[in-house]
């Protein structure tokens, strides 16, 4: 499944919000650690103190003192207390690898005694320690449940014992703990705030940009195709300067649409242009094509004999004023509706031009087969009836034109609450894909109709669309090998 593209604004928030996070944990990772290295510094120091206290302790003769009742508590104690005073809470003295001296301070804040499971591993904690480069630096070493993790040092005594004294990181642990609990609120916090700012400067800042968006919508969706067109919309300019990247946006677009109306009004001009002149050639060419017809059909007539030739002659002449007559009176139609002349607005009984055009077709094109398929009511809407007629009369011509005798071409209707479909169909050689695009557009004919003897002119279906546009419907072709369908649709509108 393809993922849904992200909209710019939410991009740069998410960025935004990323990079403070990525930033937030890096600094919070970082003041967690130098918290925990400062206060862990801070307790070397006080471990260095304590440890010389034991030392002095012991080199003037410190013997173990009586070992802690159960459960008692280490401020019931007072002189049992660990040698050394002070904060320190765990103090060991190693001699000939007994110890002499055993206590420390539970985590419970009782005095007690490490088993020897725990002097094994504080044993083992400091031979590591004193093999390892920093020689006697402290060490951390965790002795187990009750206990707990220790900073611990290693000094050598008088009369070569051993002196390890510890104080708890049970204090540096709770303060990072709570730094912890604290920076992550406040992150949290800072993160929705982030957001929320971010997602704020980013709607103000790109809000000319959706009114740079809002124009170009706007200038798309306007019929640029065919008439005057007047392109009016422009970025405003408040979202046209030139110091921002989104300015030089809105001024590329202004720029833009200036040199498409400027193109659009020359298109337009020209265009007008070659409708009069086809207009006006067609107009003044009616006259003569119709002097040319009465001429011949005159000398036809003549009493004298004629000799075969001529009249072939005049014959052919009589034919090809008269193709030509039509030609002329096509072109000067689709002059008339490029112009956008209004057509005539009066009910039209489709099921009555269906029934009137399928008759004249079938008495011209005796080898089809011609076929109705009207709905039982009839039919109706408001248009120009005239021109609906010759929409029609153009699509059965060009289904008896161009496909075999023994075709079947079948006149359909259909009625909606909307829009009425006329539909002609044929079960002919079917339209080559190559020319489906293009079969709507002037003088397009297939090449088996280039001939004069087909009679085609290639304006049929051409008008066919352009009545179909002055009618505000459309027209469509579906074509395959065996079946051929036009489909022309109008809306109903204003129908009675």
């Amino acid at each position: 499944m393809a993922r849904r593209p992200r909209s710019l604004r939410v991009k740069i928030v998410t960025s935004v919000v990323a990079i403070f996070a990525c930033v937030l944990l890096v600094s919070g990772v970082a003041t967690v650690l130098a918290l925990r290295h400062t206060l862990v510094g801070q307790l070397d120091e006080d471990l260095r103190l304590s440890s010389e206290r034991v030392g002095d302790e012991v080199g003037g003769g410190f013997d173990q003192p009586p070992p802690a009742g159960p459960g008692e508590d280490l401020d019931e104690r007072g002189p049992a207390r660990p040698p050394g005073g002070g904060d320190r809470s765990l103090a060991v003295v190693l001699r000939d690898g007994e110890a002499v001296v055993n206590s420390v301070v539970t985590t419970d804040n009782r005095l007690g005694s490490l088993d020897d499971a725990q002097l094994a591993v504080l044993e083992q904690a400091a031979q590591d320690a004193a093999g390892s480069p920093t020689g006697s630096e402290p060490f951390s070493v965790d002795l187990g449940a009750g206990v707990g993790d220790y900073r611990v040092v290693v000094e050598d005594g008088a009369q070569g014992d051993t002196l390890l004294t510890g104080l708890p990181l049970a204090g540096v642990t709770d303060t990072t703990r709570r730094a912890v609990l604290i920076l992550l609120p406040a992150a949290l916090l800072s993160l929705l705030a982030a957001g929320a700012g971010s997602a704020w400067l980013v709607r103000r800042d790109l809000a000319p940009l959706d009114r740079v968006a809002a124009t170009a919508r706007r200038v798309s969706q306007q019929r640029l195709e065919r008439g005057e067109v007047a392109v009016e919309d422009r970025v405003p300019a408040s979202a046209t300067e030139a110091g921002t990247e989104v300015g030089q946006v809105g001024q590329a677009l202004n720029e833009l649409l200036d040199t498409m109306e400027s193109a659009l009004s020359v298109r337009h001009a020209s265009e007008q242009r070659v409708r009069q002149f086809v207009a006006d050639a067609s107009h003044e060419l009616r006259t003569p094509l119709a002097s040319i017809r009465g001429y011949a059909e005159l000398s036809r007539r003549e009493s004298e004999p004629v000799p075969p030739g001529v009249r072939h002659a005049l014959d052919r002449v009589e034919a090809e004023s008269l193709r030509m007559q039509g030609l002329v009176e096509d072109l000067l139609l689709l002059a008339r509706l490029d112009a956008g002349r209004p057509l005539e607005r009066e009910p039209v009984d489709l099921t009555l031009v269906c029934l009137d055009t399928v008759s004249d077709a079938r008495a011209a094109g005796q080898d089809h087969t011609w076929v109705l398929d009207l709905p039982e009511d009839p039919v109706e809407l408001v248009g120009d009836e005239a021109r609906l007629r010759q929409v029609l009369v153009n699509l059965l011509a060009n289904a008896r034109t161009h496909t075999p005798p023994g075709t079947t071409v079948t006149t359909g209707l259909r009625a909606t609450a909307d829009a009425v479909e006329v539909v002609v169909e044929d079960d002919g050689p079917g339209i080559p894909e190559r020319l489906q695009e293009t079969v709507f557009e002037r003088f397009a004919r297939g090449e088996d109709s280039r001939s004069r003897a087909a009679g085609s002119t290639g304006l049929g279906l051409s008008i066919v669309a352009a009545v179909a546009r002055a009618h505000d419907g459309h027209v469509r072709v579906e074509s395959r090998r065996g079946q051929t369908r036009f489909v022309l649709t109008l809306p109903r509108e204003g129908a009675r």
